[in-house]
């Protein structure tokens, strides 16, 4: 029986007694974890090195560091804005600062990007793991103790719950461990209710019965992590045009998140609510013909009308906006035979005659129970009927036997059973979800009957084909587009995206294996992986595509397509040589001669081969003066979807990261302090944004001469337009 707590200490108090002093906890991706009950955890290990500790878990997400004085006073109150209560967790502020007991560890399979560089507690305990292995080796480790943040709500009955953001992990873990519980194991299941999170249905409802406690006072709630969009740049907006345009119309999506996933979905609502102007984007990027011939053969540039189907591991805010908008609108229905149907356009909606006799043919003729349940569930019959023995209990009372391939079973099922239309289906299937504020206040507010179509499931089914009900899989995830980032890849069309060379993880595998492999496995589908072809640091710019690289996530032969700003390279199929003639075609211009050089060195490409003249030009300026008219007429804004910043703050993200450029060279550091020391730094125009950093009323020399750099920064934004 379930046992419900008012206080986290008795929770941690009642999993000690149970499972004994050694503790190996798994806790939920992002803002699944419960932190309060995490936080009582790791106190009590700290006061008692009797105890054992082992936390595994995935993406521990903190409010942003400050990095100088000048960072921390514009995070300062940006932070307590978007973070609201948010308990920040006890083990993280450790690791960071080295001082983790000996008797505690934690293992993630997925960090903050670029994060834990260099921190030596999170390195040495990463797990390298595909999210789609990551229950199996759980379970390797022992898991005794599952700890997630629910939500809650009264209905009727009493209080049903949600695993809300992270159904992902814990059904397929709470499946697993129903074995070792069979044998007596001492396992504690534990939820920490937080009404504050988002109810989200589909298989996330889950029974009181599958906690063994239940942790539940309003102290213990407190706002969900936001992660707060970012603005998208123009060589973001160029790659996620193209990767746009390689969806195809009554198609399947799986998105990631950040700025290049935020500019697909807004090259996917462009292309479905202004296709003329859509259309002129892509004349104006004035891509090579090869680039043109890949969207012909996977896409199109035509608008979305039978629209598109989400199945991602990741629910992120694009897939409402584009809910929202009209792209996501193909809804699929747990029946194989059927959605291969209505894909094909055998049938319709409408049930009738048509339908039953179509679902007979295609061999779907004398009904099993899970075929009932599945066409119930599609709404093909009506409220109440029922099967029994081979035969479909009417809600009137009348018997008929479950035979679709008799005509006169068909007639009395339309006459008796059958309903009128076909429900609209799951608009999107995905296993967590992660976003800014007013995506969980979009998510709180929806009718119930709209936030029914978006199911949270688990990952064992968004991530890859294989199980009982594999044929079905297949028939949803139709012309599967699965979009995703990468950092660096090489000319060979080998993939990094989760650490450095020198092995430094710098986030995590994911399940982008996984989705490049399905692509490969799945009919009709295909791998995007997008990709900057350049990164500055310091004030240096080199390419991200390179010859090799001393670590890989996605290896060679599992090459598909990359999307760079610069175009679109297919290398599916494709030989090495070729792979390297659509590399350099994607590539930086400043960087191709160089690349070109090394293919010819390693013979890859023949000793008299010569880049075009028509991919010679890919510079950023040439893409800038491409979309400044468009630009002009309001469309590619840095926010398109709004944001949580404010008009002073954006500018000033801007002018401070001009002025971190500025300064990355102790030449450089030198010119702009010997400006700061001769200009002024009180002027009118900066007077707002230097309020915002407390800098109005310089009081130190230190003050002023902060102020002083700060007043130059914003005012030579402001000249470049950034007000």
């Amino acid at each position: 029986m379930t046992r419900v707590f008012d206080d986290v200490g008795e929770v941690v108090e009642a999993t000690l007694s149970r499972v004994g002093s050694r503790i190996v906890l798994a806790t939920p991706l992002g803002i699944g974890k419960p932190n309060a009950l995490l936080n009582e955890f790791y106190r009590r290990a700290a006061r008692n090195p009797d105890l054992s500790l082992r936390i595994i878990t995935a993406l521990s997400l903190s409010r942003p560091r400050a990095q100088g004085d000048l960072h921390a006073r514009f995070l300062g109150p940006l932070n307590e804005r978007l973070f609201g209560d948010y308990v920040e967790l006890d083990y993280v502020a450790a690791q960071r600062a080295g001082r983790l007991p000996p008797n505690v560890t934690v293992s993630e399979f997925y960090v903050d990007a670029g994060g834990w560089l260099g921190v030596p507690a999170v390195q040495q305990h990463y797990l390298s793991t595909n999210y789609t292995h990551v229950v199996r080796d759980l379970l390797a480790l022992g898991v005794n103790v599952v700890a997630q943040s629910v939500s809650a709500r009264a209905v009727a009955r009493g209080t049903e719950y949600s695993l809300s953001a992270n159904p992902d992990l814990t059904l397929d873990l709470l499946d697993g461990l129903a074995a070792a519980r069979a044998t007596g194991a001492p396992l504690a299941v534990i939820g920490a209710i937080n009404r504050r999170m988002p109810f989200m249905l589909g298989d996330a409802v889950v029974a009181e019965d599958r906690f063994d406690f239940i942790v539940d006072h309003p102290r213990y709630e407190h706002d969900p992590y936001c992660a707060p969009s970012l603005p998208i740049s123009t060589v973001d907006y160029c790659i996620g045009l193209q990767a746009s345009a390689l969806v195809r119309d009554g198609g399947t999506l799986q998105l990631g998140i950040g700025e290049l996933a935020d500019a697909v979905v807004y090259g996917l609502q462009l292309r479905q609510q202004r296709n003329p102007q859509y259309r002129a984007a892509h004349a104006a990027l004035g891509l090579d013909p090869l680039v043109t011939a890949a969207i012909g053969a996977h896409g199109g540039l035509e608008n979305l009308d039978r629209g598109l189907y989400g199945c991602s591991e990741m629910f992120v805010d694009g897939f409402l906006d584009l809910y929202r908008t009209g792209v996501l609108k193909r809804g699929v229905h747990g029946h194989a035979t059927l959605q291969r149907l209505l894909d094909g356009g055998a049938v319709t909606d409408r049930i009738d005659a048509v339908l039953l006799e179509a679902l007979a043919t295609a061999g779907t003729g004398r009904l099993t129970e899970s075929d009932f349940l599945a066409l119930r569930a599609a709404g093909l019959f009506l409220p109440g009927t029922r099967f029994a023995d081979s035969r479909i209990e009417c809600p009137g009372g009348r018997s008929v036997l479950a035979d679709l391939a008799d005509p006169l079973c068909r007639a009395e099922l339309l006459d008796h059973a059958c309903a009128r239309r076909l429900g609209g289906g799951t608009l999107l299937h995905a296993g967590f979800l992660l976003g800014p504020r007013g995506f969980y206040s979009a998510l709180r507010d929806l009718p119930e009957a709209e936030l029914a179509r978006f199911a949270m499931t688990r990952i064992s089914f968004t991530n890859q084909l294989y199980g009982a009900d594999m044929a079905l899989r297949i028939a949803q995830r139709r012309h599967a587009r699965f979009i995703n980032t990468t950092m660096l890849v090489s000319a060979l069309g080998a993939a990094t995206s989760d650490a450095l060379g020198t092995g430094q993880v710098v986030s995590g595998v994911g399940g982008q294996y996984n989705f490049v492999a399905m692509a490969h496995e799945l009919p009709e589908a295909r791998s995007v992986l997008m990709l900057r072809s350049t990164r500055t640091r310091h004030g240096v710019t080199t390419s991200n595509i390179v010859w090799s690289y001393g670590h890989v996530t996605i290896p060679r032969h599992l090459r598909d397509i990359f999307v760079t700003e610069y175009g679109i390279a297919d290398l599916r199929g494709r030989t090495d040589r070729d792979c390297v003639v659509a590399m350099l075609s994607i590539a930086d211009s400043r960087f191709q001669e160089q690349l070109l050089d090394e293919a010819k060195r390693a013979g890859k490409i023949e000793a008299g081969y010569r880049l075009p003249d028509a991919v010679r030009s890919n510079l950023p300026e040439r893409l800038g003066r491409a979309l400044a008219p468009l630009r002009d007429a309001g469309l590619f804004t840095d926010f398109p979807f709004g944001t949580d910043f404010t008009g002073e703050e954006i500018v000033l993200m801007r002018a401070l990261k001009r002025l971190e450029e500025s300064t990355t060279t102790w030449w450089r550091r030198g010119v702009s302090l010997a400006g700061a020391l001769v200009g002024g730094g009180d002027g009118g125009a900066s007077r707002p944004y230097l309020a915002r950093l407390g800098l109005d009323r310089p009081r130190t020399v230190a003050e002023r001469l902060q102020a002083r750099l700060v007043h130059r920064a914003v005012l030579a934004e402001l000249a470049d337009g950034g007000a």
